[in-house]
């Protein structure tokens, strides 16, 4: 996992802004927010963990959501799969 996917994904659960080239991390009181390329990817409150792919189906995408536990998201035969199941890549509750 790349550097900047492992300081994001760490300042995401901090609950603490982060910043560095296409990825950041917003906090608004107790709500959390993971952005790449300025769309929000992942997002978290006190007790719940949500993500997309914000209708980008990228590596970079589904690289930095891996970051986030117990995220795994791959594609096979052109279909997206998060932690073993089919996947449309819209929001859903990861915890």
């Amino acid at each position: 996992m790349r550097k900047i996917t492992n300081d994001a994904a760490a300042a995401f659960y901090r609950g603490v802004p982060f910043k560095m080239s296409n990825t950041h991390v917003e906090v608004n009181g107790e709500e959390v927010a993971l952005f790449l390329h300025g769309n929000c990817i992942a997002k978290r409150d006190q007790k719940n963990v949500y993500i997309t792919m914000a209708g980008w189906c990228t590596n970079t995408t589904k690289e930095r959501l891996k970051g986030i536990s117990p995220v795994n998201i791959c594609t096979k035969n052109g279909q997206l799969y998060l932690n073993g199941e089919p996947w449309d890549g819209e929001w859903i509750k990861v915890n």
